[in-house]
């Protein structure tokens, strides 16, 4: 995670430009902006971003560019819904890409923290949606416990997977010196990540756009 220009081709990184544009542009397009007219909406969103933020300025790294930090982003895919949580995701990558001077790696770095951990975790939702019985403990456990493992993982093999193509580091160094870490790093994102959704549900429902408590606790 945290991709640096020093390692990789230019051509491929402006290159990932065009999707990440289009991906904007989805964003622009459909997301639904009245939500942020609310103050209170705004402030929370805003919140969420900010320590967002925090987590990813909280990071350890093996060399340039193999950086591990949590993400959030199952948290904010649950709390937003996936347009507004590449939204953050984007906000804290620009600042992230600011303060370190690396703008050509932006689209990468959102790509690949923001794009990837967001639609595992909300294809991950909308199949146990489908798929399972509306219960509090199989919204908590599955999409934000194992969402949130899950999401870090793709993220893992989706940046080695990049870094490996780009001839950063050679695929075998980043098996068996880099993709083992997000094993770890899971645990701690699904922890911190359920503990946080399981609170949230509890005392501040209307903070997470996915859940309701008709469906969820009514009845069960």
């Amino acid at each position: 995670m945290d991709l640096i220009s020093a390692n990789l081709p230019h051509s491929l990184l402006w290159g990932v430009w065009v999707p990440a544009l289009l991906l904007g542009l989805l964003v622009a397009l459909r997301a639904g902006w009245g939500m942020l007219r609310d103050a209170g909406n705004l402030n929370i969103f805003l919140a969420a971003t900010v320590a967002v933020l925090g987590l990813w300025l909280i990071k350890t790294g093996v060399k340039p560019g193999l950086s591990f930090h949590l993400l959030g982003a199952t948290a904010l895919t649950l709390m937003f819904r996936p347009l507004f949580a590449l939204l953050a995701l984007a906000l804290v990558t620009a600042a992230i890409s600011l303060w370190r001077g690396e703008y050509a790696s932006f689209a990468a770095n959102w790509l690949i923290m923001g794009a990837v951990p967001v639609a595992v975790s909300w294809l991950l939702f909308r199949l146990i949606d489908r798929k399972l019985p509306n219960h509090f403990f199989i919204y908590v456990f599955l999409n934000a416990f194992f969402g949130a493992a899950l999401a870090i993982a793709a993220v893992g093999l989706a940046s080695t997977a990049f870094l490996a193509a780009a001839g950063a580091y050679g695929l075998d160094y980043l098996l068996e010196e880099y993709l083992p870490y997000y094993l770890l790093i899971a645990w701690s994102e699904a922890f911190a990540t359920g503990m946080l959704i399981t609170l949230m549900v509890v005392y501040k429902p209307a903070w997470v756009a996915t859940f309701d408590d008709r469906r969820y606790l009514m009845g069960k």
